[in-house]
């Protein structure tokens, strides 16, 4: 989510390298090489080639909902035991499975009814992603003028 979330903030005019998301967010780049091949093949993101090359988001972010994402890089929010087969109790339903079936539906459903967008429109969202930038860029001219002496 995170790292989906940095895309659509810094997608506008150009594609963003997993490099730049990756020393934003403190993800490894490995690992999100491995987000991003799941994200490509569930059609929410696409990757442009050459310089300037990196992903863009495939449509517009208020398309584009959290469980999708969720769902595109195989988590899940099921919180039963059984994975909601049932079979929590030695191959029977147990007590409390209704319960967290229902859950893991609320969730869902809470999850499908927040896109990207309305993340990106959330004033601490964007007030987190500024202090990132602004830290960056100040690592950047402090490691310019380490250099330069």
């Amino acid at each position: 989510m995170t790292a989906m979330l940095d895309l659509a903030l810094h997608s506008e005019n150009r594609p963003v390298t997993l490099a730049k998301i990756s020393e934003r967010q403190t993800i490894s780049l490995s690992y999100l090489e491995q987000l991003f091949s799941r994200l490509r093949k569930a059609d929410l993101v696409d990757s442009v080639r050459g310089p300037g090359g990196g992903y863009r988001l495939v449509g517009e972010a208020d398309l584009i909902c959290v469980a999708d994402i969720i769902k595109a890089v195989n988590e899940s929010v099921d919180s039963t035991n059984c994975g909601g087969k049932g079979d929590c109790q030695g191959g029977s339903i147990c007590l409390t499975h209704n319960l967290w079936d229902d859950l893991s539906r609320q969730i869902n459903d809470f999850l499908s009814g927040i896109s990207l967008a309305d993340l990106v429109a959330k004033r601490d969202v964007q007030n987190i992603a500024r202090r990132q930038i602004d830290q960056l860029l100040t690592l950047e001219d402090n490691n310019v003028r380490a250099n330069a002496c």
